[in-house]
């Protein structure tokens, strides 16, 4: 595999700038271990971000009944496009634009080895389309913080807003040495099943009141961020001061997603 992607690569004279997190998978049996991992089905169409000269895509379009591989990088894009024509593969759709700027098509699953500068709101964006699952390529402190639980070092807002989202998992990781040119940190792939969920605003809002402060008491936090429950501290702290609730006495790195969801219908109730 490392030596077809630099062959690719050499052919077309393209180097890879990690600033635009352009480190391709070149682990042979880290790729069979996503593709295992995605059962991929042949009436199923795949979603891909950030799909490179194709190592995922390629394989992908040869299990499923359509592969939609968005490459934002138009010379990679067309270097995709001429090795689709090479491969006479027909079910491949390729779309030249940044995956935050369009709607994404319908589609069964998601499978990316994500651009790491974009983990956060590709994550996000993808959770507000309905899909089976997701296979996705993340920093693996990011993907820790994804299924973090409460009390720990990487308990985040990520955390508790993914929680009542999906089920997530990490299924593998994979050192840089797994990648082509090699990144600086641990890469994790996960499974990512969404869940039906009743997730609010005034839930998020909450979430990210709290968490600029996560090392302070909740209702102290939530006066101080104020601002994201659109309110005031002045008119915040009176309300506050009325609630007799353990909760709000409560370090913010120890609530659980479900004491958040308790807090946010108490800020509901008063504000």
């Amino acid at each position: 595999m490392l030596n077809n992607t630099k062959k690719i690569l050499d052919k077309y004279n393209i180097r890879l700038d990690k600033n635009k997190s352009q480190n391709y998978l070149i682990d042979k049996n880290k790729l069979n271990k996503i593709l295992e991992n995605a059962d991929i089905h042949n009436n199923e169409t795949i979603l891909e971000i950030g799909a490179g000269i194709g190592t995922l895509t390629i394989p992908m379009a040869k299990k499923a009944k359509k592969v939609i591989a968005i490459e934002k990088d138009p010379i990679i894009a067309d270097i995709l496009k001429q090795r689709i024509i090479k491969e006479k593969l027909s079910n491949i759709e390729v779309i030249r634009e940044d995956a935050l700027k369009i709607d994404f098509p319908e589609f069964d699953k998601m499978v990316s080895n994500l651009p790491y500068q974009i983990s956060s709101p590709v994550t996000f964006k993808l959770l507000k389309y309905p899909f089976k699952k997701a296979i996705l390529m993340y920093q693996l402190e990011f993907a820790k913080r994804m299924q973090a639980n409460p009390n720990t070092h990487e308990y985040s807002r990520l955390s508790v807003a993914l929680y009542f989202r999906a089920d997530i998992q990490i299924i593998d990781t994979l050192p840089p040495e797994a990648f082509i040119p090699k990144p600086k940190v641990n890469s994790a792939v996960i499974e990512l099943v969404p869940k039906e969920n009743n997730v609010t605003q005034l839930f998020d809002n909450t979430t990210r009141a709290l968490f600029q402060h996560r090392n302070k008491k909740a209702k102290k936090a939530l006066i101080q961020s104020a601002h994201e429950l659109k309110s005031n501290k002045k008119e915040l702290k009176p309300k506050l001061d009325n609630i007799n609730n353990p909760l709000l006495d409560e370090k913010v790195f120890k609530l659980t997603p479900e004491n958040i969801k308790e807090i946010s219908e108490i800020i509901g109730e008063i504000l």
